[in-house]
């Protein structure tokens, strides 16, 4: 990686709100959970405070050993009258990234009326938790074999019937997890990744918005490890020297690269994200799932990161957690629900009202056509101007497009051509309903050898505003000055409905907050259409 530009500062401020609030809704606020005392080999499996709500279920806050010796802060959450004489299923809950133990208290006292025991922990490196932020890394996913092994040994759980769920790296340890314990009988793994390095590194270009965010929340709440201070390091200089050892340890932490040992294990596996998800894009979910070979499920919809799923975590009815509770009853429990009998992939519209969803057999058969337009005009800008067109913020964007219909807007006709390359598409007599995955072909010219280009589809109305659709990024490095190169990239996968009178724009410009761009100064890019090979965008639709 060259030396970047406009790398951003870590923004914390999202994960300290999500965890001030987690801890609201429970009673239990980081001020008072770190007032604990700390963890010790000594104390390890000891109850440390213990309740029983008047609904039946007791809560009992417990250490537990995880690998290596570390100890994890942990719940344990059952039905009070449960005990050895009969075993019950067991949901084991990794916490998401910097939030407290206390997240999924909701969620686990529902489970446990309804016959579950359920042990969450607060993964290693945050909060009262020891060791340090491995992200993901083996330490991480050895300790949720562990927690399996403490629960099977302290409660009344049943070795047959067991199962991991989680939010955001929650689920990326759940699935993870479930390629290296065959104990592991269902997964449902809500806003996660199954591949890291697509996830923020996509197209060798770096997410710093997105990674910033994991970085600043980290350090607030947790200890990160050496090695991962050093991988952000190196992330945000822009060291390409270092891109082979980011990549590897990428791959290292995610699912994808497991996928054998996901499928031979056979855990029957619940997937859902977010169409506007800022931190783990849609894509690697949804062509992780059309590879597993047992029993699954994949949910996308409207929203951000963790945005669908949050009233569920404070209590509030959610669907998303409804559907989880009741893939874990098919296959924990063995409940004829229905939810096996729907189609594998269900889909929500961007535009859609309500919480209605689209079903198919796979996330190949979504499209029902590939259209293709055609990009004929060769368009030349200038580097390191922002041309107004962009994706938003990190968790802000795609919330508000989830929840007040406002994705980012861009003036069309207003766009500065000298920054930005603008294709647009004749009026649509009909509605236009995008499904899947767009994408691009063309050839670029520079005259450096590192760039950075961001490509955004937008839907044009009759004023010419622009409502994003979607968009992603690509960087290109040692390049040969002047010398013409291919570009295919794939866009964020959406579901987004075009209305009839409106028109597509396809927008490349340089410069977008969300990432790190490599252009030099004076730098200038160039789109072509050569006879030969000619540049085209191909829109999945259904009918």
């Amino acid at each position: 990686m060259t030396p970047a530009r406009k790398a951003l500062r870590p923004t914390t401020a999202a994960a300290v709100s999500v965890t001030v609030m987690a801890g609201a809704a429970f009673g239990l606020a980081p001020a008072n959970a770190a007032a604990a005392p700390t963890p010790t080999a000594a104390t390890a499996a000891t109850t440390t405070a213990a309740t029983a709500t008047s609904s039946g279920v007791s809560i009992r806050f417990v250490d537990i050993p995880g690998d290596g010796g570390v100890n994890l802060a942990a719940n344990v959450v059952a039905p009070a009258n449960a005990d050895a004489s009969h075993r019950l299923p067991l949901v084991v809950l990794p916490t998401s990234w910097s939030l407290p133990q206390v997240e999924y208290l909701a969620q686990a006292k529902k489970l446990a009326e309804t016959g579950y025991v359920v042990l969450t922990y607060n993964t290693r490196g945050f909060w009262q938790s020891g060791g340090r932020i491995e992200t993901a890394g083996p330490p991480d996913i050895a300790d949720a074999s562990k927690a399996i092994d403490w629960a099977l040994a302290h409660t009344p759980a049943d070795p047959d019937h067991i199962g991991m769920a989680g939010l955001s790296y929650g689920a990326g340890i759940s699935l993870l997890a479930a390629g290296a314990d065959p104990r592991i009988k269902a997964v449902v793994a809500m806003s996660g990744w199954a591949d890291l390095v697509g996830s923020i590194y996509s197209e060798r270009t770096q997410h710093s918005q997105a990674a910033g965010l994991l970085a600043g929340a980290g350090t607030l709440t947790g200890r990160p490890s050496e090695e991962f201070q050093q991988i952000l390091a190196d992330f945000f200089s822009s060291n390409l020297a270092k891109e082979k050892d980011l990549i590897a340890w990428g791959k290292k932490r995610s699912a994808a690269t497991y996928l054998d040992r996901i499928n031979a294990n056979g855990a029957a596996i619940m997937l859902g994200n977010s169409w506007g998800d800022s931190i783990f894009p849609p894509n690697s979910y949804a062509d992780f799932f059309d590879k597993l070979t047992g029993p699954k499920r994949l949910e996308l919809r409207p929203g951000d990161h963790a945005t669908a799923e949050l009233t569920g975590l404070l209590g509030l009815p959610n669907t998303t957690w409804s559907h989880a509770r009741q893939w874990l009853d098919r296959y924990l429990k063995g409940e004829r629900n229905g939810i096996d009998s729907e189609q594998p992939v269900q889909l929500t519209s961007r535009t859609a009202d309500g919480d209605g969803y689209e079903g198919y057999p796979s996330w190949s058969a979504v499209p029902s056509e590939q259209r293709r337009v055609p990009l004929a005009a060769t368009e030349k800008v200038t580097a390191n101007h922002d041309s107004g067109a962009n994706a938003g913020t990190v968790l802000l964007g795609g919330a508000l497009d989830q929840f007040l219909k406002l994705p980012p807007l861009a003036s069309i006709p207003l766009l500065p051509r000298s920054y930005a390359a603008v294709w647009q598409t004749g009026a649509y007599a009909g509605e236009q309903r995008v499904r899947g995955t767009v994408k691009l072909h063309t050839t670029v010219t520079s005259d450096r050898s590192d760039g950075t280009a961001v490509a955004y589809l937008y839907d044009v109305g009759p004023l010419g505003v622009g409502k994003l659709i979607t968009h992603a990024p690509f960087t290109f490095h040692e390049r040969t000055p002047g010398t013409p190169f291919g570009v295919d990239l794939e866009l964020f996968s959406t579901a987004y409905d075009v209305p009839a009178g409106h028109r597509l724009a396809l927008v490349v410009d340089t410069v977008d907050p969300l990432y790190i761009e490599h252009n030099p100064d004076g730098a200038h890019l160039t789109f072509s259409s050569p006879a030969s090979d000619p540049s085209h965008l191909t829109v999945p639709v259904r009918d």
